[in-house]
């Protein structure tokens, strides 16, 4: 919870142009395959940015806030030359496989990458994220409902964490906050 407030109180901050350092160690390796059976780590291969979030296509809770929000920002960042690309590892293998992601994230963004692999792979990747994720009811119509961590988390094209972003901001402040992360300094 303290990582929490001092990411929320950090991004509030009309300057972002010196970041601290995060005050935790987040992110890491991870191996895992994208919605076209291709094999995809941390690293972007074209070496962009990335907007990660866990999530799962068929979320009706905080990802049908996180993943719309992440298209309209790689939209605006892509208007003044930054690419980025949206990708979200799903919390949910059991709904989400390489056949059936593709499409639902595609309807949000054509950018989108979705990841999935078996329990060890996502398991390594939610260690290296913090992300807690448990399975809290099945929904009759949409399958299992997830409990899972909220932050969509900005990696450079190395997959290296650079910040926190909560999704209850909206497109234009986050859009404010990524570039002050991705513009040369000067």
């Amino acid at each position: 919870m303290r990582a929490a407030f001092w990411v929320t109180t950090c991004l509030a901050t009309s300057a972002m142009a010196e970041a601290p350092p995060l005050p935790f160690d987040l992110g890491g390796p991870f191996t895992l395959t994208n919605q076209y059976g291709e094999t995809r780590t941390q690293a972007d291969p074209d070496g962009r940015a990335q907007l990660l979030f866990f999530g799962y296509a068929n979320c009706l809770n905080i990802c049908s806030a996180a993943l719309p929000l992440m298209a309209d920002v790689v939209d605006a960042l892509a208007d003044e030359g930054f690419a980025v690309t949206p990708v979200m590892i799903t919390v949910a293998p059991d709904q989400d496989q390489v056949d059936t992601m593709g499409a639902p994230l595609a309807e949000i963004h054509e950018d989108f990458i979705g990841l999935t692999g078996n329990d060890l792979a996502l398991q390594a990747a939610y260690e290296a994220f913090s992300v807690e994720v448990e399975p809290l009811f099945q929904d009759p119509e949409y399958g299992w409902i997830y409990s899972h961590g909220s932050f969509v988390h900005l990696l450079d094209g190395s997959g290296e964490l650079l910040t926190l972003l909560p999704p209850i901001l909206d497109a234009t402040r986050t859009t404010d906050i990524i570039r002050g992360y991705l513009a040369p300094r000067g």
